[in-house]
């Protein structure tokens, strides 16, 4: 059994996922700041017969960060699937004009420095395994900067420059790198972008492994 790792679990798109490879078989190692809010999610996956475990660490603090997927796979077992999709914080999305470039460390180090991390974390289990798949998750600025979210504009495009060397580097290696982009608010209503339609799609992204670049829908004109 290997184990599917989220840094940024949280109630809404982390908790379906988690329940989405849960289900297909594998252990789950949520990744919160917050102890209380892993230990309500790993009770509810218990619920539904799945092993889940949560590990504190925030994605700014690289060092916490390391630490938690290493004793994630420690406890669980190899971990054969990361994703990276934490929510970022409100004040990194200033507009470009006010912007400086102290305004920018944060979200670099949210989109940048955080994935960076959990891959190194992660890739040396995923090549004795001989196979492994990177997801990234995140919003429409990636790809169409938004000039009233400056730094999650620019963090994100970062995050989807290296995603992409991932794809490009990894795919000899059996290693499947791939960024899923969500133009919109993810709420349970949505045709296209509610927690349980998201958590599928990002399964058969790792299961089908066509690609680097999905979209939830369309970008809006």
């Amino acid at each position: 059994m290997t184990t599917f790792a989220l840094v940024g679990a949280g109630p809404g798109l982390g908790l379906a996922t988690a329940r989405r490879f849960g289900t297909a078989g594998h252990t789950v190692a949520l990744i919160s700041r917050s102890a209380e809010k892993l230990d309500g999610l790993t009770a509810e996956l218990a619920r539904d017969g799945i092993q889940a475990r949560g590990f504190t660490a925030d994605v700014l603090d690289i060092e916490s960060l390391d630490a938690a997927l290493y004793a994630a796979a420690a406890a669980l077992g190899p971990i054969e699937i990361l994703q990276y999709s934490p929510v970022p914080r409100a004040d990194f999305m200033k507009p470009a004009l006010d912007t400086t470039a102290d305004d920018l460390d944060a979200p670099l180090a949210f989109s940048v420095k955080g994935p960076v991390t959990a891959v190194n974390a992660v890739l040396p289990g995923m090549r004795e395994l001989g196979r492994g798949t990177l997801l990234f998750v995140n919003g429409g600025s990636a790809v169409r900067p938004h000039p009233g979210r400056a730094g999650t504009s620019i963090a994100f495009a970062a995050e989807s420059a290296y995603a992409r060397m991932l794809h490009d580097a990894l795919a000899p290696e059996n290693i499947h790198a791939a960024q899923l982009i969500i133009p919109g608010a993810i709420r349970p209503d949505a045709e296209h972008s509610s927690p349980e339609v998201l958590a599928h799609r990002l399964y058969d992204i790792h299961v089908k492994r066509d690609g680097f670049r999905h979209y939830a829908e369309p970008l809006p004109n």
